[in-house]
């Protein structure tokens, strides 16, 4: 196997979930070999870089093994070198940094009624002054 169409190849070290997701992302323009945005039916070679841009990040790998069937993960791991820089791969921690956790309800209290809704902004409010 000397090439792999690129779409097949990135669902299959699990870098996309399906298929369709990893050929809907060729099709809009965030995946590319170099500075060139590429094309699913793009044949992929092995020590070609690609970059992919997910959920507001930029990603860049190498391939190092072309495969056109899905695999375990560790297997998949060793299909790419992970190239992408350090500051990228932080971005997530340095936005959720300083930001409060989620807040979460007892299982099975339902909704807040309109009293506890004040309650809730009224706490909230002495939180900020503070």
């Amino acid at each position: 196997m000397e090439k792999v169409r690129i779409d097949k190849w990135l669902w299959s070290v699990r870098i996309f979930k399906s298929r369709t997701i990893s050929t809907d992302a060729c099709k809009s323009n965030r995946v590319s070999i170099g500075e060139e945005k590429v094309k699913p039916s793009y044949m992929l070679t092995v020590g070609e870089t690609i970059g992919v841009r997910k959920d507001g990040y930029d990603f860049t790998y190498k391939v190092t093994k072309l495969i056109d069937k899905r695999v375990g993960a560790s297997i998949a791991v060793e299909c790419y070198e992970n190239l992408t820089p350090e500051e990228e791969l932080n971005k997530f921690k340095d936005w959720f940094i300083g930001k409060a956790a989620a807040e979460r309800r007892e299982k099975g209290t339902g909704r807040p009624t309109k009293r506890d809704r004040r309650k809730l902004d009224i706490f909230k409010d002495e939180d900020e002054i503070e």
